[in-house]
């Protein structure tokens, strides 16, 4: 096999250029993503210190990429990997694996998209355990959408960039306070999303608490900020956008202050933004949500969400 692993902490403008053109071509192949969205913003943007890029070739031709990221110092180092669709059942694969695993120091948590049962068979071969399944939910804009009413007390407002910022990030990280990743983010994780094609204040709904809760103070942060419902539209030129659609509207992230639990906000926000994104023209819409997560599965099934596809983090 003449191949080696070229292993980088930052790359350069061609390096990400092979490497976006790898990851298209393996998302033609696979009718799914290889790469998450915060591993495309680490390429083109850099991102945490300490995270790594790793780079296979084939003599002179880039045949897998592999980015390790520092996520998580309890659960330790993620990764996500891929092989071009021409280099495949080369032995490859697990050559990144082994790579990125040694780099790591034998602790690693590592993505498969689409659960794709090669992925499996090698991480199970390696001594990788299926630890977390991330389902990708469905539903179609066209069918009925059901009305919620707010909370008493709380208005909907849509996002001030350069006003809103601080206020988002706290509620943000006490709604997913035992969240690995969406918890853990700072303010330059969101204005780098702020920068992006997609960013739409208008679809970036804030729920506000103008007066206290019945029986309850108001909410933590001290904002007045009870709540969220970001939602974010993949269009034609979207290069995130799930493979086989055009355009497809999706909740991003829906939070809600632990103070509002029960109050039925989490519901509201979630339908005010299938609205707003009906009213774009848009017939479908998809989501994220953790299988481990029952409770927030039935609050989606009972919104017409089905399960479309799952994702699967393997740990060694």
């Amino acid at each position: 096999m003449n191949a080696r692993v070229d292993i980088r902490e930052r790359l350069g403008e061609h390096e990400v250029a092979a490497v976006v053109a790898l990851v298209d071509a393996a998302t033609e192949a696979d009718s799914v993503r290889p790469l998450n969205e915060h591993v495309m913003l680490h390429l083109r943007y850099g991102g945490d210190p300490g995270a790594k890029a790793m780079l296979l070739y084939d003599g002179d031709t880039l045949a897998g990429f592999a980015h390790i990221d520092p996520t998580d110092q309890v659960e330790g180092p993620s990764g996500e990997l891929v092989v071009h669709p021409g280099h495949r059942r080369r032995g490859y694969g697990r050559r990144l694996a082994e790579a990125a695993l040694a780099e790591s120091g034998g602790r690693l948590r590592l993505w498969a998209h689409g659960d794709h049962g090669e992925a499996g068979r090698l991480a199970a071969s390696m001594g990788f355990s299926r630890a977390r399944s991330l389902w990708q939910m469905r539903r179609s804009l066209l069918e009925p959408i059901p009305g919620a009413a707010l909370p008493e007390g709380v208005r909907l407002r849509t996002f001030e960039p350069g006003s809103d910022e601080e206020a988002w990030l706290a509620v943000n990280a006490r709604a997913f306070a035992h969240h690995p990743e969406q918890g853990s983010w700072t303010r330059d994780d969101l204005i780098l999303r702020e920068r992006e094609p997609w960013f739409d204040p208008a679809g970036f709904f804030l729920a506000v608490r103008d007066t206290p809760r019945p029986g309850a103070g108001p909410p933590a942060t001290g904002s007045g900020l009870a709540g969220f419902h970001w939602t974010k539209v993949h269009g034609d030129d979207d290069p995130e956008a799930p493979h086989g659609h055009k355009a497809i509207g999706e909740v991003y992230v829906v939070g809600v202050d632990p103070s509002e639990q029960g109050s039925g906000l989490g519901r509201a926000l979630t339908l005010a933004g299938l609205e707003h994104l009906r009213a774009r023209g848009l017939s479908q819409v998809m989501l994220y949500v953790d299988e481990d997560n029952p409770a927030a599965i039935r609050v989606y099934e009972s919104l017409g969400f089905t399960r479309w596809a799952v994702d699967v983090m393997y740990r060694h």
